[in-house]
């Protein structure tokens, strides 16, 4: 498949705004930059066009934006292709995180506050829109419990 290997600038940057979603919209891979904003249209394309689940695999090390990562896709699927409800999905999702996480969450050298959980969000799509979704995590180091 296609990968992307990102940085986190650990810093706001204006790559993520509203504008660059739309300009991702509708393009080919690699018509534009290689942004998380293309591999979330890539995505979407391929799961409307074929009818199959797609699956967007983040990962990286303590600190590297994952989880900031996966909020800018959603983000994306919900504006391209609409929300049914609330269009704030990736809070209302990533909002029960905080919760298990303080049961298992240590300090490493780069993050103060690093994860010991993995997370799997599946988002739910009818005819294009979001409908939904659901965040499962699962313990990764239970020694650091």
């Amino acid at each position: 498949g296609i990968i992307l290997v990102s940085i986190n600038p650990y810093k706001p940057l204006p790559i993520y705004e509203e504008e660059v979603i739309y300009a991702y919209s509708g393009h080919e891979m690699g018509d534009m930059d290689p942004h998380v904003f293309a591999l979330a249209e890539e995505t979407f394309k391929q799961m409307v066009r074929f009818g199959k689940n797609q699956s967007l695999i983040i990962s990286g090390e303590s600190g590297a934006g994952k989880t900031v990562s996966a909020k800018y896709a959603m983000r994306y699927f919900t504006a391209i292709g609409g929300c049914v409800g609330d269009s704030s999905m990736e809070e209302k999702v990533l909002a029960s995180s905080p919760i298990m996480e303080a049961f298992g969450n240590a300090k490493t050298t780069r993050n103060d506050n690093s994860s010991r959980f993995g997370k799997y969000i599946e988002i739910g799509f009818s005819q294009a829109r979001v409908t939904g979704a659901t965040i499962k995590t699962y313990l990764l180091e239970k020694s650091r419990v």
